[in-house]
């Protein structure tokens, strides 16, 4: 039996080599993107379904009897129903350690943006400030050393301790926080609360769950020091935007750099957007997104998927 896949959101894994997957042995249709009004027609007759952020819940997964593997080009599942998956005999297999490197990194680019301020200086430069400076330096914006400072990570994962190695290379105390609701603190772990308040930085790498839907809400951020700075790279629905945008205008923080928003792509009149803030900086999404990465996604993606063909086939 030759299966039938259909990989509903190519477009968003860009320019990443798709090849490992053409080269298995399934007929495999690629769609760009795909709107939830398509999701029905363009997985009818499949047996394997690849997505990244494209939702398949209860209703979509009851009118696919056919379909048999879900891959999740992605290390997040919140867009799968994982237990109807299961009651209906569908595989669902997701692909971790894909970005560990890439997402470090773009932890420690949001964090400099605000630590070395180089694009400030840069705009100084071309300003003409320096040309008029009568020293050989400008010190227009005040730089911080990371050196000595704690990062406070929730969430040890891969990604969490990826960002941790980096932050220890820069010299940074490193405070790993305890999940909020436990009433045991594991070894090597601080109390969810007091992670918070002894943080200089504050870098979210937990999945998003249905109990942690904004976990850093307005007491969650009161917890923190006014000059601490918040960083997630993990999912949007972390952070209550409403009570971040109201402590950074009341200076109870110092600085914010999200690269993940509750909705994504955002809506044009997003509170975030619509109320931008010189301390808080979004990026788009991209933090797992170096090229190298997304080759890797791939590579794993059609590696699971050739395995799970083989124990078919046997």
């Amino acid at each position: 039996m030759t299966f039938t896949a259909a990989f509903l959101d190519a477009g968003s894994v860009g320019k990443a080599v798709l090849s490992p997957l053409q080269q298995l042995p399934i007929q495999l249709k690629l769609y760009p993107s795909t709107g939830p009004e398509h999701v029905l027609t363009r997985l009818q007759g499949c047996q394997i379904a690849i997505v990244n952020k494209v939702v398949l819940d209860e209703t979509t997964l009851r009118q696919l009897p056919e379909l048999r593997y879900i891959a999740v080009t992605a290390t997040g599942t919140n867009n799968i129903d994982l237990t109807a998956a299961a009651a209906a005999g569908i595989r669902v297999e997701n692909v971790e350690d894909y970005a560990s490197a890439a997402v470090a990194q773009h932890v420690f680019a949001l964090l400099l943006y605000f630590s070395n301020h180089c694009q400030a200086y840069q705009q100084s430069v071309q300003r003409g400030d320096w040309s008029k400076s009568p020293h050989f330096c400008l010190l227009d914006h005040p730089m911080q050393e990371l050196a000595g400072q704690t990062m406070t990570i929730l969430g040890y994962g891969t990604l969490g301790q990826a960002t941790a190695k980096l932050a220890q290379a820069f010299g940074m105390h490193i405070c790993i926080a305890e999940r909020p609701e436990s009433t045991s603190c594991r070894p090597g772990r601080t109390p969810f609360k007091q992670a918070l308040e002894q943080a200089d930085v504050l870098s979210l790498h937990c999945p998003l769950t249905v109990n942690n839907h904004h976990l850093i809400g307005a007491e969650q951020l009161a917890w923190l020091k006014p000059t601490a700075i918040l960083i997630n790279t993990a999912r949007g629905g972390l952070v209550d935007p409403a009570a971040l945008l109201s402590a950074l205008q009341q200076n109870k923080l110092q600085a914010a750099a999200l690269d993940v928003l509750e909705q994504e792509p955002p809506a044009s009149d997003h509170p975030l957007l619509q109320q931008p803030h010189p301390r808080l900086l979004i990026t788009p999404h991209v933090a797992w997104a170096t090229q190298a990465a997304r080759n890797r996604l791939i590579a794993k993606t059609a590696n699971q998927l050739g395995h799970w063909l083989k124990q078919e086939a046997g």
